[in-house]
């Protein structure tokens, strides 16, 4: 139990008249003005017109480049495959420590492909060496459907991820799918504040937001991220924690989000980012051209560091 009894029951439960699913766990040479990563079969170098800035440490299967550009640092690997392990290791090491040094350890999941490139993480080595139980797992957004429905980032999760690993199934947090868009995201945003005055989950002393330890993130083709869209109003909502959307521009239309401000208060975050057709994201992102529109995924700045992990296709155009 990490909420009142009748917040917790509204995130817990699923409705007794449809099929549920349970609640449980579950490289450097000089070159004017310009910086690229040149992609190899075997790893990737930086080349770049300041050495001082980036490091590239290669070995024979990944090449870990970390930019000191304010952007974060940056993992290419040759291949999914090799992401989903580089970010096992990842998500495992930062497990360790959090929960070395406090009682709880805030996750966020998002939907899509992230929740896939997690896989590794149910694999041993990694599943033996996390402590589960100190785990707490929310969701950047939700689509507001039924918990069992294919859209669900719920049941994606659920499916791909927390049915295979021992989390305390009062430890996992789903919007109450029983209410509006709004009322979801009131709801959610109600167990949130729950939380801090329980303990489960701290207040970043710089914004006064909730402070995740970690939040496991995935883009969209168009940039977005969480189902905070480029050009929407909701990208500069700065009050609320959770808000909710009856107009995605990709279905299904109706949602609730964390806000950037909650997302930027978290600790640590990992974008993961795979395969071509997101290269020209990722270049307006982390390229150089000033006239660059800054998308939702370029606003993404937690307080602590940021992550990116890329397969060689997402990292083309870099």
């Amino acid at each position: 139990m990490a909420c009142s009894s009748r917040s917790l029951l509204s995130f817990s439960s699923v409705r007794r008249s449809q099929p549920s699913i349970p609640l449980i766990s579950p490289l450097v040479a000089q070159k004017p003005r310009s910086c690229t990563l040149a992609l190899r079969s075997k790893g990737v170098s930086l080349i770049c017109s300041n050495p001082k800035k980036f490091r590239a440490r290669t070995r024979s299967s990944m090449a870990e480049v970390t930019a000191d550009n304010g952007k974060g640092k940056v993992k290419v690997f040759d291949s999914e495959e090799e992401v989903a392990v580089g970010l096992a290791k990842y998500t495992a090491d930062i497990s360790n420590k959090i929960t070395n040094e406090k009682s709880s350890f805030t996750v966020v999941l998002s939907g899509g492909s992230l929740i896939h490139s997690l896989r590794k993480l149910v694999e041993a080595p990694y599943i033996d060496s996390i402590e589960w139980g100190k785990w707490h797992v929310f969701w950047v957004d939700e689509r507001v459907v039924p918990k069992d429905h294919v859209d669900s980032n719920y049941k994606l999760a659920y499916d791909g991820f927390l049915s295979k690993v021992p989390i305390p199934p009062g430890q996992v947090y789903a919007i109450n799918d029983a209410l509006s868009a709004e009322g979801a995201a009131d709801d959610y945003e109600t167990c949130l504040k729950h939380l801090v005055t329980n303990g489960v989950l701290h207040v970043s002393a710089k914004t006064g937001f909730p402070k995740f330890d970690l939040m496991l993130l995935g883009m969209g083709p168009d940039g977005h991220v969480a189902s905070l869209f480029p050009g929407h109003p909701l990208v500069k909502e700065n009050k609320k924690w959770v808000t909710f959307i009856k107009d995605s521009p990709k279905p299904p239309p109706e949602r609730i989000t964390f806000t950037f401000p909650v997302i930027n208060s978290s600790a640590y975050i990992a974008m993961v980012v795979v395969g071509a057709g997101k290269a020209p994201v990722i270049e307006a992102t982390l390229g150089k051209s000033p006239n660059s529109e800054v998308l939702p995924v370029g606003m993404v700045s937690p307080e602590d560091e940021m992550t990116w992990f890329f397969d060689k296709q997402a990292a083309s155009k870099i």
